[in-house]
Order: C-alpha cells, then sequence, then structure tokens
C-alpha cells in the first residue's frame, strides 16, 4: 500500500506516449475572441483602419472577477477549503494512531503469527497478514472516512448519493485495495527478502511498475465499476472538443459523458489512458453547468496534460520521492527495530509485523513533504492551463471555470496558503492568467470585446 499512497497524491494526469509540442490552435472559436474590430472609411475605396483595441488591465480585470461572487459563497468556500488543511493533518494523525496501535499491542504481530500457523510458505503468510492489514486498516479509519467523504460533502451541498449507495462504493473500493494491495505487498516482500540491504532501490522500481499499470488499467477496468461511461449525444459539443484532439494528434474518435451527477455537483473531465485505452471523457456536471467556451477551455486543459506527457513526468518525480523516501525509510525502520523491535515482535524488514511501521514512516514523510509535493502538481496543472487557454482562445471562459470551481477552492489564498495546500492553481491565479492572455491578445489586436468587462452580467 506505500506505493499506492504516494499514487493517491500525485497521479492527477493521464499518461502520454506523445513528445512535448506546440499547442495546435484549432478553428473553432468563440464568441469572445471574434474578429478585430474594422471601421471602413466612407466614401470610396480607402483602405480600412484597423480600431486600437480598448486597453486591459489584468490586475483590474481579475479583482472584477473576484468581487463578482457573493460574500456569502466565498465565505462558504474559503470554510470548507480551509477544512481541508486540518483534514491534512487528522488524516495524518490517524494513520500515525492506527499504525501505532497495531505495534505497541502487538497486534501486528499477532496477526503474523496467525498467517504462519495456515501455511509455511512465505507467499501465502504475506497474502493472508496483507488482507487482514488492510481490513483493520479500513475498520479503524472508517469514522474519519465517513464524515470527510459523506457527511461533510453534504453538509457543503457537493455530494448526492445517500448512505446506502455511498457505503456500497466504498465496499467496492475496499475490494480494490484488498486485490491491488495485496498483490504490492506480496511483490515487496518478495524484495525485502531477496535484497534486504538494497530493497530500497528495487521497490522503488516496484512501486514505478505498478503506479504505471495503475494508469493503464484504471479508464478501462476500475473506473467503469464506479460510472457508466457512454459517447456524447450532443454533436455541437462533441465535435468541437474531438477537434482540438485532431489538432493535437490525441488518438481518440469519440467523447464519452461519465455520469458523475450520481455522487457529487463538482465538475470534471479528464484525457486518460494509454496506447489504445485512451479516452476523452467528461462529467454530465461539466455539461449542465458550463457553456460550450467553458467546456472547450476545460478539455483543452485536460488535453494539454496529454500532449504535455504529465503522466510520464509524474512517474518520474514519483520514482525520486519514493527512492528518497524508501532510502530514508530503511535508515528509520532499522533504527526503530534495533531500540523497539522485541517489544513489538518485529523481527526485520521481511517481517510483514513490520507493516505497520514501514506505514507509520512513510506516511510521515509523505505529510511532512506535503507543499512538496502539491507544487510538483501544481506546476504541471498550471503548464496545462497555459496550454489550454492557448489552444481553446477562451479566456473569459477560463475565468467562469475558475469561479466554478471556486464554490470548493478558496478563490484568493494568501502565497503561504497556495505554496502549503494547494496542488491546483488558485482561482485568482487562473483568472489573473486568462486576464493576461486576453491583455496581450488585445494588444495584438485581437478583439476587444469582453465578457469581463462586467462579469457580473454574466454570472451564473
Amino acid at each position: 500500500m506505500l506505493p499506492i499512497a504516494v499514487v493517491t497524491g500525485l497521479l492527477v494526469s493521464s499518461m502520454s506516449v506523445l513528445s512535448d509540442e506546440t499547442p495546435a490552435q484549432t478553428s473553432i472559436q468563440s464568441a469572445t475572441s471574434g474578429d478585430a474590430a474594422v471601421k471602413i472609411n466612407e466614401p470610396g475605396n480607402e483602405s480600412p483602419a484597423v480600431e486600437p483595441p480598448t486597453a486591459l488591465d489584468p490586475t483590474v480585470a481579475t479583482q472584477t472577477w473576484l468581487d463578482s461572487v457573493p460574500q456569502d459563497k466565498r465565505e462558504k468556500s474559503d470554510a470548507y477549503f480551509e477544512g481541508g488543511y486540518w483534514l491534512i493533518l487528522w488524516n495524518y494523525l490517524v494513520a500515525a494512531a492506527i499504525s501505532i496501535l497495531l505495534l505497541s499491542s502487538r497486534i501486528s504481530a499477532r496477526l503474523r503469527d496467525l498467517s504462519e500457523r495456515l501455511t509455511r510458505y512465505k507467499t501465502p503468510q504475506v497474502a493472508c497478514y496483507s488482507v487482514l492489514y488492510l481490513l483493520l486498516v479500513f475498520v479503524l479509519s472508517f469514522p474519519l472516512n465517513v464524515y470527510e467523504h459523506f457527511f461533510r460533502e453534504h453538509q457543503y451541498g457537493l455530494a448526492t448519493q445517500s448512505f446506502q449507495a455511498w457505503f456500497l462504493e466504498q465496499l467496492i473500493g475496499l475490494g480494490i485495495t484488498l486485490i491491488g494491495g495485496t498483490i504490492v505487498l506480496i511483490v515487496l516482500y518478495a524484495v525485502f527478502r531477496r535484497a534486504p540491504k538494497t530493497w530500497w532501490i528495487w521497490g522503488t522500481g516496484v512501486a514505478v511498475v505498478f503506479s504505471f499499470v495503475l494508469v493503464f488499467i484504471a479508464p478501462v477496468f476500475i473506473e467503469p465499476l464506479f460510472n457508466t461511461y457512454k459517447p456524447l449525444t450532443k454533436p455541437e459539443i462533441s465535435e468541437a472538443i474531438l477537434a482540438m484532439a485532431r489538432a493535437n494528434e490525441i488518438p481518440v474518435k469519440q467523447v464519452f459523458e461519465v455520469d458523475a451527477s450520481r455522487q457529487t455537483t463538482r465538475v470534471s473531465a479528464n484525457v486518460s489512458g494509454f496506447l489504445g485505452t485512451t479516452r476523452i471523457a467528461l462529467n454530465d456536471n461539466l455539461l449542465k453547468q458550463c457553456t460550450l467556451p467553458e467546456i472547450r477551455l476545460v478539455m483543452a486543459h485536460e488535453m494539454g496534460h496529454y500532449v504535455l506527457n504529465h503522466g510520464a513526468k509524474l512517474l518520474t518525480y514519483l520514482g525520486i520521492f519514493v527512492l528518497v523516501g524508501f532510502a530514508l525509510t530503511r535508515i528509520l525502520f532499522d533504527d526503530a527495530v534495533r531500540h523497539w523491535g522485541d517489544k513489538w515482535g518485529v523481527r526485520g524488514i521481511a517481517d510483514p509485523a513490520g507493516l505497520p511501521l514501514l506505514a507509520l514512516i512513510f506516511s510521515t514523510l509523505i505529510f511532512l513533504a506535503t507543499p512538496l509535493l502539491n507544487t510538483v502538481v501544481r506546476v504541471t496543472e498550471r503548464e496545462a492551463d497555459a496550454f489550454g487557454i492557448n489552444t481553446a482562445r477562451e479566456p473569459d471562459g477560463m475565468a467562469k471555470v475558475a469561479l466554478k470551481l471556486g464554490v470548493y477552492r478558496k478563490l484568493n489564498p494568501t502565497t503561504v496558503e497556495e505554496f502549503i495546500f494547494y496542488d491546483h492553481p488558485s482561482g485568482r491565479a487562473r483568472i489573473r492568467m486568462a486576464m493576461d492572455w486576453k491583455a496581450a491578445n488585445l494588444s495584438a489586436g485581437e478583439s476587444s470585446k469582453s465578457e469581463s468587462q462586467n462579469p457580473k452580467q454574466t454570472e451564473e
């Protein structure tokens, strides 16, 4: 489960087989980015004179967009997102408490002993221990899980599921974790037994390989267990998306719609997969809540992840982080076993009873590295933002989407907040990018027509 914990934090974009490219512009333009204003002199055949575009101040325009959000909505989204800061801490503390409990009470050692009584072969022993361990962690962490992902989501109006439906999906997720986690642990403990001194090097390879496999199979085998994917039946939207995909050499021929509204009110989309599994999908909330320019911007952003090889880059960053993390874990694990191994009943790195100790050390490293991990992902998201606006050419669409995401993301954080807690650019940063782009293109002679001149008139 150690690689899976890291994958959850890092692999937020798709695996790509394409090299980095300059975004290809499509021929589809929005109503807010029309032709330059031209005035024809009358009478005669004089040359047309181009009217100078109206100057746009990006700073003022950005603040105008932010001010268009009512105060009560801003306070609600701020409270939701800032509550997430504390949940990062609480999730770590709960995970640490579970690990300490399993070690100090010798429950982990007893699970190991039970596995050894059931079979004398090492691989089945690890499999048996892994299943029992993962089930126990699921049960002990369930109270925080149900608060964070069910009650709190309903409290802020972001969830649509009944408890029964939500709990059923938790059980499905548990089943996937039991299968995938057990396989990962069997392989890791085989590495521990065969290379007790250099396991941290070979273990990194295992983590990267399994992460790659997860990215490969998730769109085809895992995601359909939770949602229904069907071809989008609105040609005015699908053709606009496919035009951008063709322009950027993304090998897809149709767009899929996901019934995410059965679980949440959030908008989302993705371009995921690898080789023959590549797929463009957007959820039905995006279709219901956003206009075509906004949808084009969102999909262009997701295509940016694919074209810019963000999946491969994040796998590389993952490998570096896991290598360093495993190296530190080896030192800390060996030192802890020397001091408390007899008390906990942990014999060494190859002993499954030491898994809670591994989880404690690695979860601590992940917690401490939160700003670094978030920054790595945030940088790729900003690159995808730049790709998206250059491809879709929808600055006002980008600003509107940023405000919609602001329902559950704090729009205007401090610099420190954004550095520590944000794995995506803030709404303010995204709107500022859109307005900077718009000002630059207005200066180049594009349309001076702008919805952002009075965003309150376009408020959803």
